[in-house]
């Protein structure tokens, strides 16, 4: 791994004695361009997948769409979200498609069982099927549509990488991280839509001009004060129940917008005084090499970064001591047989 820029960084061990290890690499940058830490190559490029989301919605924000439709924070949210298809999020997303004259056929990101097992059991139980309406980036396409409606675009091909919205989305992007848009490597998400690739460095860069937009243009600061607000105020709308970027920014309300994506991606960004008084705001772009399928490795690492960066005090993270940074291995009687634990510590610069 270490070839593509990655090193250790979660080790698992049995016994005292070590046993498997994830890869993975960390950019810290502040809302200046200035790396602050890192570890591995925070130039490692690679797909945002769903942390791309907040500035998948940005375009819709800049051009008046909230105020347009008469968007709620917690419809806004949803936009940016990777939601769990509660009951509680289908009800936001069909209120949203309401104000928006949308409904669930027009969404072309396919369907998967929620996220949230009781759900998705309960549903089974009842023979119905998942919809359109219960994937977890149905928010993300609702906005999509709602804003080629209101720009008058066709509707049908809104996820083809050459549709003007989606042309907006990588431009913008782009700007927001000094990048050109053909610099940006596009792939197809798991939704169907455009993804792109960055280095870790130009996506946390992105993260910190998101959480300290005061470089950029009035309607583009202001865009990104609206969704860092929403996805800050209704963090149950971001992701779901026992889920990690819910639970964090409900542990640190107002101080850190966090959003996962596929693959072990996970972002942060933090507004500006976050790490010592005067200081900027900064941005997180975190990869787990293996994709990390469980989450452990991202979740632990996520909160070892903060925590040696001193964003999280240790009463948050006491409250979220279920994701880490140290876990304990267990077998299936519950025994405690091992540790898992992150491996690295971050560079200056």
């Amino acid at each position: 791994m270490e070839q593509f820029g990655y090193r250790p960084v979660y080790a698992l061990s049995r016994g005292g004695h070590p046993e498997s290890v994830h890869y993975g690499a960390v950019a810290v940058v502040d809302a200046t361009g200035r790396l602050l830490a890192s570890f591995a190559d925070p130039y490692a490029s690679t797909f945002l997948r769903s942390s791309a989301k907040p500035f998948q919605a940005m375009p819709f924000v800049m051009a008046g769409g909230v105020e347009h439709y008469g968007l709620t924070p917690a419809e806004l949210a949803l936009l940016c979200a990777s939601h769990s298809g509660t009951d509680e999020h289908l009800a936001v997303l069909h209120g949203l498609m309401h104000k928006c004259q949308l409904d669930e056929e027009a969404l072309l990101c396919g369907t998967h069982p929620p996220y949230h097992a009781p759900t998705a059991e309960r549903l089974q139980r009842q023979g119905q099927p998942p919809t359109p309406g219960r994937h977890n980036c149905s928010g993300k396409h609702t906005g999509m549509l709602a804003y080629a409606r209101l720009r008058g675009w066709e509707q049908d091909s809104y996820i083809d990488l050459q549709h003007p919205l989606q042309q907006e989305i990588l431009a913008l992007f782009a700007g927001m991280a000094e990048m050109k848009p053909a610099d940006l490597a596009v792939g197809v998400d798991g939704c169907s839509a455009p993804n792109w690739a960055a280095p870790l460095y130009n996506t946390a860069l992105a993260y910190a001009r998101l959480s300290d937009p005061s470089g950029l243009p009035a309607a583009q600061a202001a865009a990104c004060q609206q969704i860092t607000a929403a996805m800050q105020s209704h963090p149950d709308m971001v992701a779901g129940p026992q889920r990690f970027d819910t639970d964090l920014m409900l542990a640190a309300p107002g101080r850190i917008v966090s959003k996962l994506g596929a693959e072990g991606y996970q972002a942060f960004g933090l507004p500006p005084g976050a790490l010592a008084p005067g200081s900027h705001g900064v941005g997180i772009a975190i990869k787990i090499a293996d994709g990390d399928a469980r989450k452990w490795a991202s979740h632990a690492v996520a909160l070892e970064v903060l925590r040696q960066l001193g964003a999280l005090d240790a009463t948050t993270l006491a409250q979220l001591s279920a994701y880490g940074p140290v876990r304990p291995v267990t077998n299936w009687r519950g025994a405690e047989v091992g540790q898992a634990a992150p491996c690295f510590t971050l560079e200056q610069g």
